[in-house]
């Protein structure tokens, strides 16, 4: 096969032109050449199925590059493949091992071989090679297989299509037996007796004595095997269980060639059977088993009963007679025995009853009590009692359930009422001819779950410093006694109170509030519900008390007044600095609303005076002008405030102390000066 790649070009002038042919097949490079000509060649000597595919060539001339069109190659067929066999002769359970290959084919390829019998149809393998044009197998020699032929063939996947090659030559394989099929024999007969004694006998022929194996087996349960030996037997006294199909095996490496025979073995005598006076009774009573075997009198016959660690033997005679107790319930057998042929009954099963004692009756939680709306469960138990035990249980006289157990029941009531009065009982029996045993009547205490907690207080909201206060925990259901516990929140809840009461309130008597009592407070409760019940909180503030306030309005506006005072003393000092000279009081008396001021004034400071009475003194008051102060005349010291009322100014003045030692706070001296006038003797005042 040619692939032509041809180049037309245009030249302007006739001159060489050199010609870079490139031909590429599936986009991978088959061909390269150079050329002054005008086509270029590429040989394929002998056409191969792997020819096939898309081939594409490019032109370099002067520079320039040009592609052809792709063109599809499609080589149909494929080369004859050849067939070799490892061995021309084999023996049966051996392989025979194959070799396919398809010269000048390019993989991947597939590989079918066959293994061709006479009469049959053939088996097929088949292999998928990805990088060899070759591929090997293995065929097993199975019994029955005496003269083999195996060929082959190739497959290829061309255009989403397979591509066959014919069949190769065909290979003849020889085989030959490593050994003969076995012979069963089977003596006295195929069909005898129970007690007689069966002989059976497995033999073959082998070509070599090496790894054979002789296997007898019934049901697949291997009876004997022997190896490397041509015989192999086997010898038993017969029994029913004896019938059957017997299979001699023989195998060397992977040959197995095996032979059947069927074996009847005729009963001697039927199985014996076991029966007892009773199967059901009570403790104490006497108890017959009979041992027997229909139409046959002459065996050996033994009583047993049946044990997990073996029988025990009871009796070697057909009777037992014994009086039971309850440990001797369980299953018993007969055997007899005849010409050394072993039979025995099918077990009877005796039991043994003991009376149920009297049940007791109780809550499986422990106390006779419910929560209300919880389902109440029950135990009824007998100390003493064959089971299976019969229970019932009892509501009132109603009865609610039936159980049968073996020492115990339980029930589970959940329809339990706040207001049930009934009481529940149970009773129970077995299959004691002694009857049935009642419990006595057990009262179930019904608990109501706290509902609806509330707290209070006394006063409430604020509460004055140092005073007492009541809190007032309360419910509005629940069963006595209830566990009241009252918290004050803080970082973390403060336990402030606990009390268990038979009431639906506690109050709690708080004698002396701080300012550390101020918080949030709440209470729960709880019973034997075992459910916390929470209020909604409430608030306390601590004040201060009344006394306390008033201590701190006095000691408020004392400080005040001091202030004052002691701001209008510096004030009248300053003045009286910057005035220097002082005045001398002269004038008309005053009006009479004055002087009636001033005179109550007196008589209200009239205890700091121990001088004369100044009551019954003549006074006369004028209105003074400021004059020059008269250095001869009484006066203050300078520099002195006298804030005290006018008769106490006179009085200081007539006892000769200065104004500034009293700090009793008085009104202050009116801006108008007034000069009081007594009976041989004036005063004089600074304009203070």
């Amino acid at each position: 096969m040619s692939i032509i790649c041809h180049a037309d070009i245009s030249k302007s002038a006739d001159f060489q032109l050199k010609h870079n042919f490139t031909i590429f097949k599936d986009g991978k490079l088959v061909f390269m050449a150079v050329s002054d000509k005008d086509d270029a060649r590429y040989e394929v000597p002998m056409a191969r199925s792997s020819d096939t595919g898309e081939y594409e060539c490019t032109v370099e001339a002067g520079g320039k590059t040009k592609s052809s069109n792709s063109l599809h190659v499609w080589v149909t067929g494929m080369t004859k493949p050849i067939l070799t066999a490892e061995k021309k002769e084999v023996l049966e359970g051996e392989v025979v091992k194959l070799r396919c290959e398809l010269p000048e084919e390019v993989p991947p390829l597939y590989f079918y071989f066959r293994k061709i019998k006479m009469n049959s149809t053939p088996k097929e393998k088949y292999v998928f090679e990805a990088y060899k044009n070759y591929s090997e197998v293995e065929f097993s020699v199975e019994e029955g297989d005496n003269i083999l032929q195996f060929d082959c063939f190739g497959k290829r996947h061309v255009q989403r299509e397979f591509d066959s090659s014919e069949h190769s030559n065909k290979t003849l394989v020889t085989v030959r037996e490593p050994f003969i099929k076995p012979t069963l024999s089977v003596k006295p007969s195929r069909n005898i007796t129970e007690g007689d004694r069966i002989q059976l006998e497995c033999s073959t022929v082998v070509a070599r004595m090496r790894d054979i194996e002789i296997i007898l087996q019934k049901n697949k349960t291997i009876l004997n095997s022997v190896r490397d030996e041509k015989v192999l037997k086997y010898s038993a006294v017969a029994t029913l269980e004896d019938s059957g199909e017997y299979l001699c095996k023989v195998e060397q490496g992977r040959a197995s060639k095996s032979t059947k025979v069927n074996v009847v073995v005729s009963e001697l005598f039927p199985k014996p059977t076991l029966a007892a006076s009773m199967n059901k009774l009570d403790e104490n009573r006497e108890l017959t088993l009979s041992c027997s075997i229909s139409g046959f009198q002459r065996a050996k016959f033994s009583v047993l009963r049946r044990n997990s660690n073996g029988d025990v033997l009871l009796e070697t005679s057909r009777n037992l007679t014994m009086r039971v107790s309850v440990n001797d319930t369980g299953s018993y057998i007969c055997k007899a025995e005849v010409k050394g042929i072993v039979k025995e009954s099918k077990p009877i099963r005796i039991n043994v009853y003991a009376p149920v004692s009297k049940p007791t009756l109780s809550v499986v939680s422990g106390l006779p009590e419910v929560v209300l709306g919880k389902p109440l469960q029950l135990i009824c138990r007998s100390a003493r009692g064959t089971p299976p035990i019969t229970f019932k249980f009892y509501k009132g006289n109603v009865t609610k359930e039936t159980v049968t157990n073996d020492t115990y029941a339980t029930f589970l009531d959940e329809n339990v009422g706040q207001n049930d009065k009934k009481g529940y009982k149970c009773d129970a029996r077995n299959n004691h001819s002694s009857g049935v045993k009642t419990s006595n009547i057990l009262n179930v205490t019904v608990v109501v779950p706290i509902r609806n907690a509330s707290l209070g207080s006394i006063p409430y909201g604020e509460v004055e410093e140092g005073s007492e206060t009541a809190f007032l925990c309360s419910v509005k259901e629940g069963s006595w006694p209830i566990h009241f516990r009252i918290f004050r929140k803080a970082d973390r809840d403060v336990l402030v109170f606990e009390q268990s009461e038979h009431a639906d309130r506690v109050m709690w008597r708080k004698g002396t509030m701080s300012r550390q009592d101020t918080g949030t407070y709440y209470c729960m409760a709880s019973n034997r519900a075992n459910v916390d019940v929470k209020s909604h909180p409430i608030t306390i503030s601590v004040i201060l008390a009344s006394w306390q306030k008033g201590v701190i309005v006095a000691f408020v506006l004392i400080s005040i007044a001091g202030a004052v005072t002691l701001a209008l003393w510096w004030f009248l000092c300053k003045k009286k600095k910057a005035k220097g000279p002082s005045m001398e009081m002269s004038g008309p008396a005053l009006a009479t609303n004055s002087t009636s001021e001033k005179l109550a004034r007196q008589h209200n400071d009239g205890d700091y005076y121990s001088g004369p009475d100044l009551e019954s003194a003549e006074v006369e008051y004028t209105e003074v002008e400021v004059s020059t102060l008269d250095p001869h005349k009484a006066l203050l010291p300078l520099g002195s405030s006298c804030g005290l009322a006018l008769s106490t100014c006179m009085r200081l003045y007539r006892a000769g102390l200065p104004a500034g030692t009293l700090s009793r706070r008085q009104p202050a001296v009116n801006l108008h000066v007034i000069e009081p006038k007594f009976t041989g003797s004036h005063l004089k005042l600074a304009t203070g």
